[in-house]
């Protein structure tokens, strides 16, 4: 087996299951995290189709369902918090949903005893000679690597140093989404609602056996200009664009103002022609982020970790080998889950009241509709858009 050290940036989701495969298959990995601890909270995240049985093969489905939301029906109400339409289950929340915190501490759980983690560090060059990796650290000493692996998100550090400005590679769909944890004062017991106004959407959901609750705030919007690390000016901008909202809205950004997780980001893509170069490759949302509208990122992020792994262990660690067929085997199922969130902007945060209206028809509509199994089984499609090799079968 040739280049088994293999450097991986992030530990959210791509980060820690790819280190669990490699580690599998005799590679040593190490992750390189900026937080200076494991991120704990954030929003509620989806498994569809193929990516359950790879958690089913890494002998963690049962602790993932065990910290399933089991979130039920989501309501749409008016201002006065009157009912308008009622969703079932699936329709947000897939096969199965978790919170991102919770299965990060799984992942990381499962991988910590012989996985090197590093914490509180970020990779600031990466210079490839002939057998290896040259890493330079913003703290540690320079170290060298065989491989290198960018699992560290939409705004890829990895992707950013080898690839190029991230402006190349990302398409904005034209929606910003802020979600945070606040007190459950609504009183949930695993049920969502959801409230209208053009262009932005505001909703709460309960988590954690309903002990707490996490707010998302939507909106549409022509690209901002800001700090992507400067948490100050992202509550601004949504408390300026939310400031003359109504139902729950002044409740839900005094709880923002407190809560120990906030999140801004736009609801964008990732769109790479290759995701390696040399003896560099990305996973996850640095490779092909679907947007949080696609409900598919998580699922992409767990595949797209045992495919490489497992590419790279069949080629007996043969990089531009693995790279190569790691390419070929996620192109289709990446476009599948990209194509699936491109068209969900209109119908999650309508343009008008008008909008609002008919999304609210055909939702009351879809029970009686002849198309409904179909509109309903187009995730799940997308979700099983791979079909998974049998890499368990490669020796160690």
């Amino acid at each position: 087996m040739q280049n088994r050290r293999v450097l991986i940036s992030g530990a959210s989701v791509a980060g820690p299951a790819l280190a669990f495969w490699l580690r599998r298959y005799g590679f040593t990995p190490t992750v390189v995290e900026r937080a200076p601890r494991l991120r704990e909270g954030g929003y509620a995240v989806d498994f569809r189709g193929a990516s359950l049985r790879v958690l089913d093969r890494m002998g963690l489905l049962g602790q993932v369902e065990a910290a399933a939301t089991n979130m039920g029906e989501v309501t749409y109400v008016d201002e006065e918090n009157r009912p308008l339409v009622v969703t079932p289950p699936t329709f947000q929340s897939g096969e199965l949903e978790i919170l991102r915190g919770d299965l990060s501490r799984i992942l990381y759980d499962a991988t910590k005893d012989d996985v090197e983690y590093v914490f509180g560090d970020s990779i600031t060059g990466v210079t490839e000679h002939g057998d290896g990796v040259t890493v330079t650290f913003e703290h540690g000493a320079p170290r060298e690597f065989d491989l290198v692996v960018g699992a560290d998100g939409l705004h890829s550090n990895v992707r950013s140093l080898v690839f190029g400005d991230e402006s190349r590679y990302r398409r904005d769909l034209g929606y910003y989404v802020s979600i945070f944890t606040v007190p459950n004062h609504l009183g949930l017991d695993h049920v969502g609602r959801f409230y209208n106004e053009p262009n932005r959407t505001i909703g709460v959901y309960s988590a954690r056996d309903h002990a707490e609750a996490k707010a998302l705030f939507w909106f549409g919007s022509e690209p901002l200009a800001y700090d992507h690390r400067d948490v100050e000016a992202q509550r601004r901008i949504v408390e300026e664009t939310f400031a003359d909202a109504g139902w729950e809205a002044p409740a839900l950004l005094d709880g923002m103002r407190r809560a120990p997780d906030f999140y801004f980001d736009s609801a964008s893509q990732i769109k790479l022609d290759t995701y390696s170069t040399g003896r560099v490759a990305l996973v996850g949302d640095a490779a092909y982020c679907a947007a949080p509208l696609s409900g598919m990122g998580t699922s992409l992020a767990v595949v797209g970790a045992y495919v490489l792994a497992g590419e790279l262990a069949a080629a007996g660690g043969d990089h531009a080998t693995a790279f190569t067929a790691y390419h070929e085997e996620m192109r289709e199922f990446v476009a599948v889950c990209q194509k699936l969130g491109e068209g969900n902007g209109k119908w999650f945060v309508p343009p008008t009241r008008a909008w609002i209206r008919l999304r609210n028809l055909n939702l009351r509509l879809l029970p009686h509709l002849p198309w409904r199994k179909v509109i309903e089984q187009l995730p799940l499609k997308a979700g099983n858009a791979i079909t998974l090799k049998e890499y368990a079968k490669v020796p160690a």
